[in-house]
Formats: C-alpha cells, sequence, structure tokens
C-alpha cells in the first residue's frame, strides 16, 4: 500500500513538473511514422502531424540557401555532361581561387558550398587512388592540386559547411555496368572524400544512371553507400537519393505553393519502398505529396523536406557565351520566394569560370541579392513583443502594425520541431475602420512568405482555417519589400532568319515558325530536314523542346548533318547529347568546334528522353556567331 502511495505520489509530482516547466508529453515520431493497419484518417492525420525532422534535418533546413559548385572538366569543354573520354590535361584553371568562391558565398548569405567532386564524367577533382581521370594525373600545378581540399579549407576559414557531390552514373569507369566492381569502386570513392576531408554537412546524389563506356547500366547499392555515409559522417544529410532531403521536382527553382515536409513519398534510394510509391501514385514531380486524400491510403509517413537547385546561368557549368544571362536581380528573388518562401531550402549553382574564380557578373548578382534580402527582411512592421503563437482550426490571432510603415510581405514560420500542421489560412488587414483579404495561403512548414497589395494597416488578423491538430506558429513578420522590374531580353534562338526555309520530306513548319510553345511532332524518331535557301558558314545550332507542354518526344540523343546540295551530308562533330534537356527543358546551344559550309541541314533523332518512338521539336534554329 505505502508502495502504491509512493508511485502515485511520484506520478503527480511528474505531472506537476512537467505542468510547471512545460514540458510535452506529445509523442512525436523522428522523421518516419508507420500507421497502424487499422486506422482511422483522423488517426493517420494525427500522426502525420507528430512526424518531425531529425537534428541534421532541422540545422539544414535553416541554413535557407545553399550554393552548388559545378566545376570539373566540362568547365574547359564546353560540355554540360562530359563524355569521360575528354583530356584531362584540359582541366587548368590557372587562377584558382576557393576563397573567392567562399568569400562571395558568405558575403552573399550563403551558409554552405556543395562542390561536384566527380560529374558524369568520371574526372575527379581530388587526389584519389581510384582512378587516373584525376588532377593527380594532369599537368596542372604537376599532379599536385586537389580542389576539395582547396574549398574545404576555404569553408573551414570562412566558417560556412561544406557538402560533395559525387556523381553515381560514371562515363569513364571501366567497371561500371559491372554492378558489384563498380559498387565497390564507388564507395571507395566515397570513403576517401568522407575520410580525408573533414567534416562533410551534405552528400548529394542525383541518382543518375545510364550506359558507361561498356554499353551496360549499372545497378546501385544504395543501402551500401548510405551506410558507408552515416558511419564516416554521422551528421551529415544525404540529398537527393539519401533519405534526408528530396529533389522538388523541376531545375527552374520554382517550390509548390503546397508543399509538404511530412510527406507519403519514401526516398529514392528506398528501392524497396518503390512500389508504395507507385501503388499510391507520387513520384518527386507529383503536385500533391501530402494531402489528406495521399495520407488516408498510405502505410507510412516520412519527414523528407524538398530542395529547390537552380542555376545562375542557363547551364550548370560555365560557359563564356552566357555571360549575359545571367539570371536578374527579380528573377532570383521571385526564386527565392517559390523555393525558401515555399518551405524549400534553395541551392543555388553558381558555376566558377575557366580561371578559377566565380565571374564577376555572377559575385555582382549574388551581392545584389544579399543586399536585397537584408533590405527587406531586416526589420518587421510588427509592434508586438511576441510573435509567436499557437490555434486550433477556426481560431484567428491579431497583431499590432505601425500604421506609418508601408507592408506588402508576410513572414511566417511553424515550429517545425513540433511537426507541420497548418492546411490552410487567410490574412486580414485592419484598415480604415474595416477588415480587409489580403492574402492566403495553404501549407506554412519551416518558412512562408505571401506577398500582397502595398498597404499600411493598423492591425493584422491570421486565422488557421484548416490544421492537423495544434498549429504552433514560430514566427510572425510584416515588411515592405521594394518591387522590382523584371528586365529580360531573351536570347535569341537562330542568327539566321528562318522566314525563308522550306522543310523537305514532310512539313515541319512548326519546328522553325519562332513560337516555342507550338512544335512540330512525329510518332516515330522522324529526322526533320531543312532547305535554307543559300549557303552560309555555320557554328552551330539551337534545340528548344516544347516551353510549357507536354514533353514527350523531345530529343536526348541525336545526330547533326549539313549539306551544300541536299544529297551528299556530313556528320557534324557534336557531342550527340542533349543532357540533362529531361530536367531542365530549355533552349539547348550546340557549338561545332569548327565551321561547316551548309545550304541544307538535317536534326537525326536518335533517342527520346524516355526511349519513346516520338519526336518534337518547338524550333530549331541556326548559329553563326559563338
Amino acid at each position: 500500500m505505502i508502495k502504491r502511495i509512493f508511485k502515485i505520489f511520484g506520478l503527480l509530482i511528474a505531472l506537476i513538473m512537467a505542468a510547471c516547466t512545460g514540458v510535452s508529453r506529445t509523442k512525436y515520431y523522428q522523421q518516419y511514422a508507420e500507421f497502424p493497419a487499422d486506422a482511422t484518417i483522423d488517426e493517420k492525420i494525427n500522426i502525420a502531424s507528430r512526424v518531425v525532422p531529425s537534428p541534421q534535418q532541422l540545422e539544414w533546413q535553416q541554413m535557407e540557401l545553399t550554393a552548388f559548385l559545378h566545376f570539373g572538366i566540362n568547365t574547359f569543354t564546353g560540355n554540360e555532361w562530359g563524355s569521360g573520354q575528354d583530356d584531362p590535361n584540359l582541366f587548368n584553371p590557372t587562377e584558382l581561387d576557393c576563397e573567392q568562391w567562399v568569400r562571395t558565398l558568405k558575403e552573399g548569405g550563403f551558409k554552405m558550398a556543395i562542390i561536384t567532386a566527380k560529374h558524369h564524367d568520371g574526372f575527379c577533382l581530388w587526389q584519389t587512388a581510384t582512378t587516373d581521370y584525376s588532377v593527380k594525373n594532369i599537368t596542372w600545378r604537376n599532379g599536385k592540386g586537389d580542389v576539395v581540399r582547396e574549398l574545404r579549407d576555404a569553408c573551414e576559414k570562412y566558417g560556412i559547411k561544406f557538402g560533395v557531390y559525387l556523381s553515381p552514373w560514371d562515363r569513364n569507369a571501366e567497371c561500371y555496368g559491372d554492378s558489384p566492381a563498380y559498387n565497390k569502386f564507388f564507395i571507395e570513392q566515397l570513403t576517401e572524400l568522407l575520410t580525408n576531408y573533414g567534416e562533410v554537412h551534405e552528400v548529394w546524389f542525383d541518382g543518375a544512371c545510364a550506359e558507361g563506356p561498356n554499353g551496360r547500366k549499372q545497378e546501385y547499392d544504395w543501402e551500401s553507400i548510405l551506410r558507408t555515409i552515416h558511419t564516416l559522417q554521422p551528421n551529415a544529410v544525404t540529398a537527393i537519393m539519401g533519405c534526408d532531403v528530396r529533389w522538388v521536382g523541376n531545375e527552374g527553382g520554382l517550390g509548390r505553393e503546397t508543399e509538404w515536409s511530412a510527406t507519403v513519398l519514401a526516398p529514392g534510394s528506398y528501392t524497396h519502398k518503390q512500389a508504395a510509391n507507385k501503388l499510391l501514385g507520387v513520384e518527386e514531380m507529383s503536385k500533391d505529396l501530402g494531402s489528406r486524400d495521399l495520407v488516408a491510403k498510405a502505410t507510412e509517413i516520412y519527414w523528407y523536406p524538398s530542395e529547390v537547385d537552380v542555376s545562375i546561368r542557363p547551364g550548370w557549368f560555365y560557359h563564356a557565351e552566357q555571360d549575359g544571362e545571367v539570371r536578374s536581380l527579380a528573377n532570383l528573388v521571385n526564386i527565392y520566394y517559390r523555393s525558401v518562401g515555399c518551405n524549400s531550402v534553395l541551392l543555388l549553382n553558381i558555376p566558377p569560370d575557366r580561371r578559377g574564380l566565380i565571374h564577376e557578373t555572377d559575385v555582382q548578382r549574388i551581392k545584389e541579392l544579399s543586399s536585397y534580402l537584408t533590405n527587406t527582411f531586416s526589420t518587421s512592421a510588427i509592434t508586438d513583443e511576441t510573435v509567436s503563437w499557437s490555434a486550433k482550426s477556426g481560431e484567428s490571432h491579431e497583431f499590432n502594425v505601425d500604421s506609418n510603415r508601408m507592408i506588402n510581405t508576410l513572414l511566417i514560420q511553424e515550429d517545425i520541431t513540433r511537426g507541420q500542421h497548418v492546411e490552410e489560412f487567410s490574412v486580414e488587414a485592419y484598415i480604415n475602420g474595416a477588415w480587409h483579404h489580403i492574402a492566403e495561403g495553404t501549407t506554412i512548414g519551416y518558412k512562408r512568405l505571401l506577398r500582397f497589395t502595398d498597404c499600411k494597416a493598423e492591425r493584422i488578423r491570421i486565422t488557421i482555417h484548416a490544421s492537423r491538430g495544434i498549429a504552433n506558429i514560430l514566427n510572425t513578420g510584416l515588411y515592405y519589400a521594394e518591387p522590382l522590374d523584371e528586365i529580360y531580353i531573351p536570347r535569341s534562338l537562330s542568327d539566321v532568319n528562318p522566314l525563308l526555309w522550306q522543310s523537305a520530306g514532310c512539313d515541319a513548319s512548326q519546328a522553325y515558325d519562332a513560337d516555342p510553345t507550338t512544335a512540330w511532332q512525329s510518332d516515330s524518331l522522324t529526322p526533320i530536314t531543312i532547305d535554307m535557301g543559300n549557303e552560309m558558314e555555320i557554328r552551330g545550332f539551337s534545340y528548344t523542346p516544347l516551353i510549357g507542354g507536354d514533353l514527350r518526344g523531345t530529343i536526348f540523343k541525336y545526330r547533326f548533318y549539313t549539306s551544300t546540295d541536299g544529297k551528299e551530308w556530313t556528320l557534324c562533330n557534336t557531342s550527340g547529347e542533349f543532357s540533362n534537356i529531361m530536367h531542365n527543358p530549355t533552349p539547348q546551344f550546340v557549338y561545332f568546334n569548327q565551321t561547316y559550309t551548309a545550304r541544307y541541314f538535317r536534326l537525326e533523332p536518335i533517342s527520346e528522353i524516355n526511349n519513346e518512338m516520338s519526336t518534337s521539336v518547338a524550333e530549331i534554329g541556326i548559329l553563326l556567331h559563338k
């Protein structure tokens, strides 16, 4: 009896202590939860609302801005995807200065730099023992150079985090396609990077998988690969084929308006879970990844937040001809709102040039972006001391506002250490004695930014219309973002006026009608042949997939021919593929390493992005100048 009294007394003390200290007895599920087999939809939603990030995921999310540094042999060949057969001595950054890279990023507000230690071409930027195709076997710095080391040291000096990209696809390695042998080779490379370069904060894989030098495709051992990371760098997050960070689904810098970090989408490395994704009809590019309807059908839920990757230039590697095509400040600000402002992290690619420096134009744009964001979000117009609050569905919270300040942007954040809850909310402003609806949104998550018409208000009211349990709002702010004019001068798709062109064999006029929203299409891999009417010296061509439409028929591999008489044809020296066009369906500009005299040209599709028997050409152009 006495023991029972002491036990009850102990429980009462614990409850009182918990109440006094604010300790929550809510059960949370770190990164993953499995639904009971007999769970109702309400029970599933309740569990989904209590899935939370791991400490590493939380730290990653709070960085907001990270940088990709695409640098390698492609920087010197002009390719986006190298063949793996380029002369490694082409790599010669005579002014390499990784400290310049990191200073630029630090001043721009970036919190991490991720280097392409090896891209699809297989060329390694570190002193590797696994292959001769590396900086270890070239004339640059007498074979003693190590870009990964220099970047790692610069990151440590300037206090930003360090990450590595290691392409699983290797077009140089002879063992690629011999799955056991290549998996061993790849893990050896990964082990070098994760053992010899200090702390690594993010390991980035894109899951690329195509043919190697032997023509075979590889089956990756993701379980062993991820186990290697977790063993050697337990604090690193893994993306995109890892289990911590997922790809948002495009390379245009656009996050979803409704972005759930608590999602039914199983990570891509969980090959045994892919059947569940297929059954639910979800993939990285799906519009809906966490609605109530999907949760009702699912058997498990993951904390799997999105990363928005996009390049500051049209290409991912540096190309001198794109110096005038660096994204404008207005465009970058819009990307920030559509990524960080839509519950994602922005991974902005800023490719160093052939000198080994971040180009002056890119540096200037990064400074402009940093200055704009600092000026915009430095001081909130909300005058209340406390900006955190909680609410159930249907409840509102009001704030006092400095009525002398113009506002047009709301910042709102959930405390994601207690899950993601908000499904729908609206914003009203009290102006001239009346409430006016000014904005609305769906999910919030780590951070949501909403833009609305310029106004001055005395108070602001935020109403949570739908929430998965109690919404825990961590931060609320009101700001004024200066308007920016988007000055966009599109690059010409052709140096030759196509009005005099004629297509031979079939009417392909929609392929050169100056309208990229229409396309010439065929239900087979059909070549397109054009008579330009006059002979000229051509340096290259452009190919544009259908803009804003169905990408079926988009050409991946091709051959390009020229002719002076339409009878005898010359095969032009090109890479023969539109690298990365599936994920970045933008105009492709191909330059030859010589000029060709031609009146006629022919684009012959060899394969389509999804290996379908179809062809689509929105626009094709001829380039006379590089």
